[in-house]
């Protein structure tokens, strides 16, 4: 393959990032996707699951796009839905770092990982990949290997969660603060940690005058219905979609 067409990950969220038009208080504008696609006959148990993690507090937002066969044009971000399969539309952490950066915050992506969490309380990342380095989304990759317990976490309040780190200048805390309060508001959980200027996060040192953003990773309902043994297929951060045109999991 030639070099020059390789699509680096860093590059395809850079790109996602500017045509993010979301305005969570008015439930308008395009965010960003993870496009997963089921068995028929596990969208019930799917469904379970990912309502679950919106409960728990481990996915990015409870609003969900479902596509079947002959549905919503039979499409799942640009992909038809074959017989016999579902396609679900979840949204991806990188509508955050859009809206961020729609602020005028200079956000920058720096790797997806998987996050120990003790009862309830994060404490560190275990394993990291980089964007830059990777054609293939971080997390793609880690769920993939079966690093995460996100279903121990589920029952327990303790396992291993897929998650991303951010990092933002400390000049721009009151606005990052503020912005993550309206999209809390507006039913988003996606935020796990902001730390402290020049201080780590979950392990992890930060830049010099910058703070660390940690963020939930929106593959943990895909990590959490292979943890079953139920069959997914999930093309993270994949299209952008319509707000509009997703439902919250209480009204499925």
């Amino acid at each position: 393959m030639n070099p020059e067409q390789l699509v680096f990950t860093s590059s395809k969220i850079d790109s996602l990032m500017y045509s993010v038009t979301l305005d969570i208080t008015r439930h308008e504008g395009t965010l960003i996707t993870n496009n997963s696609v089921v068995r028929e006959k596990d969208l019930k148990k799917a469904l379970a699951i990912f309502k679950r993690t919106v409960d728990s507090g481990i996915s990015v937002s409870p609003f969900i796009m479902i596509a079947r066969a002959g549905e919503n044009a039979g499409k799942v971000g640009g992909q038809r839905v074959e017989k016999g399969y579902v396609g679900l539309a979840t949204v991806c952490s990188i509508t955050i770092d859009g809206v961020l950066m729609k602020r005028g915050i200079p956000i920058r992506p720096r790797f997806g990982g998987v996050v120990e969490v003790v009862k309830e309380r994060p404490l560190r990342f275990t394993e990291v990949l980089t964007y830059e380095g990777s054609t293939i989304d971080p997390l793609e990759v880690l769920m993939s290997q079966e690093l995460t317990s996100v279903t121990d976490m589920l029952e327990t309040g303790s396992g291993k969660i897929l998650a991303n780190l951010r990092e933002a200048p400390m000049s721009t805390r009151d606005v990052i603060e503020t912005a993550l309060d309206e999209l809390i508001s507006g039913g988003f959980s996606g935020v796990l940690e902001v730390g402290e200027p020049n201080t780590d996060i979950l392990g992890v040192p930060v830049e010099r005058d910058h703070l660390g953003i940690a963020l939930i990773g929106g593959t943990n309902f895909m990590a959490a219905v292979q943890e079953q043994g139920i069959y997914i297929k999930t093309s993270a951060m994949s299209s952008l979609l319509d707000i509009k045109k997703m439902s919250h999991i209480d009204e499925l």
